[in-house]
């Protein structure tokens, strides 16, 4: 073993005990009164966290991303906020009166003031996950952990550890919630680096319609760790449009997971845009588990300077006649890097699969890099998937044909990148957020 590999796992080792540590402490000062499966849940997933550790590079599923830098930092957990966020802080990242509904998160921890729950109709339950345990805890118990077990994840194990409060939203069988949702978590960075857990469960029953929109996002600047879970049941012939905006600081770490189930005939949309952070991560496992489910992830991330993104996906077709569509485009700049790692999977008797999966990657500087890992895992004689992925700089042809029509070398080369990235943002269908997002593109191409 070298010297940098043995201090490696041994920063890790000790980053692991600090958080075991502190969960003696959290479960010791709270949480006695929550229902006894619950404290089980959270004893389990620490225990296999202290088992597993922090992942290292010697993983295959990590080889490319390092998240020694995270292990070597003292994180705490986020304190109460003493000084009330002004609603008009919020401007940046909420949706406005197109988007009436809405859960504000700060520090982890549900804001009654900064939140628009009121209008919700009949059949919408859309509240905070600790309110939830307190009133029914049933409702939360058939869902919560079991859709993103534990398993070998160390983070979704430390995010389970810690569980204490997130978005729980349920809509009833045959409702539709006209206008999008919005889950707002925000952390609040001080002297010292602090972390989260939000976890959010989300359960659509038979035949319901909804959009949910997930922003992570943070006030002020400041070294912070957002470790996030979001468990979504998309129950027969139901359809949910989820889209997940992760726009957190410069300094910031964010390591998440999605993880998802489908029942007969649903349709899962989910749109994905990441914007910031130092080190993102973000796995997405979703099971198409009723015949004639559809599943569409859509991504989009954009790193830039030394930033570095990691998206792994898994859709696991255990159905037949189902069909996923993947679509992910990175635009990198500086000595940015991304990671893309797609598999999908055809169990035995998951006939009449279609499953298409694209990954394309843009460098606009030389020192940028993109990884990228294509998988499939076929187990079925009747079926048609397909793969690609491309990584290269702007095509200078199409540069040359913008430029013959009269645009500079500049204007050429962004208005291909924003092209680019707008591929992805036209999929999305709540018209207030993709031009949100068509905003923020256009500021980080154009400057």
């Amino acid at each position: 073993m070298t010297g940098l590999l043995a201090a490696t796992m041994s920063t890790t080792s000790t980053a692991a005990e600090r958080f075991v540590a502190a969960h003696r402490e959290f479960a010791a000062n709270g949480g006695q009164h929550d229902p006894t499966w619950l404290r089980e849940l959270r004893g389990g997933a620490i225990a296999r966290f202290g088992e597993l550790g922090f992942p290292t590079t010697r993983q295959e599923d990590w080889r490319f991303t390092n998240v020694g830098p995270l292990a070597e930092l003292v994180f705490e957990r986020t304190p109460e906020v003493t000084r009330p966020v002004a609603p008009t802080a919020l401007a940046p990242f909420v949706l406005g009166a197109a988007a009436p509904h809405g859960l504000v998160f700060v520090n982890g921890r549900f804001s009654a003031a900064l939140s628009q729950v009121e209008r919700f109709p009949a059949g919408v339950r859309a509240e905070s996950l600790k309110a939830a345990l307190r009133r029914d805890p049933a409702a939360v118990e058939r869902h919560l952990g079991r859709v993103a077990a534990v398993g070998d994840h160390a983070f979704q194990a430390l995010n389970t550890a810690f569980l204490d409060d997130g978005a729980f939203v349920e809509v009833a069988a045959g409702v539709t919630l006209g206008d999008p949702l919005q889950l707002l978590f925000l952390t609040t960075p001080g002297t010292t680096p602090v972390v989260t857990h939000p976890r959010s469960l989300i359960v659509m029953e038979r035949g319901s319609r909804a959009a949910v929109v997930e922003t992570y996002a943070a006030l002020g600047t400041g070294r912070y760790w957002t470790n996030a879970v979001t468990e979504i049941v998309v129950g027969d012939g139901a359809r949910l449009d989820c889209h997940r905006i992760q726009r957190e600081g410069e300094d910031a770490f964010h390591v998440a997971t999605t993880e998802s189930r489908q029942g007969r005939d649903s349709t899962l949309n989910l749109h994905l845009v990441a914007f910031g952070g130092v080190l993102a991560r973000h796995d997405l496992r979703t099971g198409l588990d009723g015949p004639g489910a559809t599943a569409v992830l859509n991504g989009l991330y954009l790193p830039r300077n030394r930033q570095h993104v990691d998206h792994h996906t898994v859709i696991d077709h255990r159905a037949p006649h189902c069909e996923s569509h993947e679509y992910f485009n990175g635009v990198l700049d500086g000595h940015a890097r991304s990671v893309f790692n797609g598999r999908i999977i055809v169990r035995p008797g998951a006939q009449r699969t279609d499953s298409k999966q694209t990954n394309s990657n843009m460098l606009l500087s030389a020192e940028a890099r993109a990884d990228s890992q294509p998988q499939l895992e076929i187990y079925a004689d009747d079926v048609k998937c397909t793969h690609g992925s491309t990584t290269g700089p702007l095509d200078e042809r199409h540069v040359f044909y913008l430029r013959s029509r009269g645009l500079d070398p500049a204007a050429a080369r962004q208005l291909l990148t924003y092209g680019f990235s707008r591929e992805i943002l036209e999929r999305m269908e709540v018209g207030p957020l993709r031009d949100q997002l068509d905003a923020l593109v256009r500021e980080r191409v154009w400057g």
